[in-house]
């Protein structure tokens, strides 16, 4: 079962219609996870038997006249950052495989589950979502299934693999710096970084990367993310910055209809773009244009790289997870970069931070600046393409970590920001925009990637390009 061919609400409908058991789509996508996971390697976890347990018990519900919620039967794989009941978080690190199984599931993996979910394992992620891309010593390299030479991005590369791939409907993801827009891009998805507080990331551990963390559901497209957003945002007390607002119905309101205006800036006004990059974009501008988008193009909207501050950020969260571990055995069991990372927040002081926090103010000052003329910014995604599965990405043929700039700073004002595809690269790799809104205006965001997909209309399935 390839579940490229179908909506999240298609196949929802299909199990409470009795027309597919949720049993009978949970062994679908076990099979997709037996036959192509040794190429791809997207899972780090599966319960098989519990899975079938999991579905055989809502076929009983449904069989009883009861409704399972929103997501009936959809299965799905829980990025290895949050726990998910009985299995092993191992946040992708040597340190953490042996410890013992989460005994509750994460705040989103428990709405997900009380939707209708049925969770069937943990997907890939580089250790502790340091990086752009997913590889990490105890599970290995995640490919990428457009060109298995290129790696499926990250820190949410495993989902995203999983879901461009077909083997999942829908799967889940964090954000700090572009974690979830990055693979999605990549992956030829549409994903969003939700406004933070969206959907809480409470509970009894603190965020990953602090203010900087979004959590939130990936899928193929924007109906499926928001649809899965429906059944997950709204407050929790353990999150002490939640957002208000449960039932927004965010999925029905999504249509054809395209904004008037929107932005156009294909550099931000800090960074060189990738010219193959560069020009996937503005052949889609182009089209949105043609299709009745009055597009501005403005090619300053910071004048700096936000990357110095974010990585204050960064790099602190990093050195609260693991300074205690310098001068250890444990030590020399992290990556190099990540550990590169901690040794630079312990040089940190509190006023770098504090100063960053200023940054936020004056990023997010100058956004609303740029959103007196539209409410809507567009930009590349990345600045670069993907790296192979060793190495950086590129930018012009040159290996650098700037490939993904462009999405850092949003973590820090903390704006909805979404991407879809909008094109392949000779390689077979896939482009997308990202789709910037004003605080809180997570809706018009989700309204734009809708309508914009019915314009570019890109074929989601790698198997259908020959470059693959």
């Amino acid at each position: 079962m390839d579940f490229r061919d179908y909506l999240i609400s298609d196949l929802v409908n299909k199990v409470k219609s009795k027309d597919i058991s949720a049993g009978e789509m949970t062994a679908a996508a076990l099979e997709n996870i037996e036959n192509h996971d040794k190429v791809l390697n997207t899972f780090c976890a599966v319960n098989f038997e519990d899975a079938i347990d999991q579905a055989n018990s809502l076929d009983q519900r449904i069989s009883k006249g009861e409704d399972v919620g929103p997501l009936a039967g959809i299965p799905i794989g829980v990025k290895d950052l949050e726990d998910a009941k009985g299995f092993v978080t191992t946040f992708g690190s040597a340190l953490h495989v042996n410890d013992q199984p989460a005994a509750e599931d994460s705040i989103l993996v428990s709405r997900l589950r009380q939707a209708g979910c049925v969770v069937l394992g943990k997907t890939n992620t580089p250790e502790f979502g340091h990086k752009g891309k997913t590889d990490n010593e105890p599970f290995g390299a995640t490919k990428n299934p457009w060109n298995l030479e290129y790696s499926s991005g990250g820190s949410s590369g495993g989902t995203s693999a999983a879901l461009a791939s077909g083997m999942i409907p829908l799967g889940t993801g964090s954000d700090g710096g572009g974690s979830i827009r990055i693979p999605a891009a990549i992956g030829g998805l549409s994903g969003i970084k939700t406004s933070q507080g969206r959907i809480p990331i409470g509970g009894t551990t603190p965020p990953g990367s602090g203010l900087l963390t979004v959590k939130g559901p990936m899928a193929r497209t924007t109906m499926d993310s928001a649809l899965a957003l429906d059944a997950t945002v709204g407050p929790d007390p353990t999150d002490i910055f939640s957002l208000e607002g449960r039932n927004l119905n965010w999925a029905q309101q999504l249509s054809e209809e395209l904004p008037q205006t929107a932005i156009w800036s294909p550099t931000m006004g800090f960074s060189k773009v990738d010219k193959e990059v560069l020009n996937v974009c503005e052949k889609a501008i182009s089209e949105l244009q043609n299709a009745g988008v009055n597009i501005i193009e403005k090619e300053t909207i910071w004048e700096d790289n936000p990357v110095d501050s974010w990585m204050v950020f960064w790099a602190s969260a990093c050195a609260r997870r693991q300074q205690h571990l310098v001068g250890t055995p444990e030590y020399e069991k992290i990556d190099p970069l990540l550990r590169m990372f901690i040794e630079m927040g312990m040089n940190m002081d509190g006023a770098a931070y504090a100063s960053s926090i200023d940054a936020c103010h004056k990023l997010g000052y100058q956004l609303e600046e740029v959103f007196k003329q539209s409410p809507l910014i567009i930009t590349p995604a990345t600045c670069g393409q993907a790296p192979k599965i060793e190495g950086e990405g590129y930018v012009n043929g040159e290996e650098t970590p700037a490939w993904v700039d462009f999405t850092m700073g949003i973590n820090m004002t903390r704006n909805p920001a979404g991407v879809i595809p909008a094109g392949l690269l000779e390689s077979g790799m896939p482009v997308a925009l990202q789709i910037i809104g004003g605080q809180r205006q997570d809706l018009a965001v989700l309204k734009a990637m809708h309508a914009f997909e019915s314009v570019l209309d890109f074929n989601h399935k790698a198997s259908d390009h020959e470059n693959k």
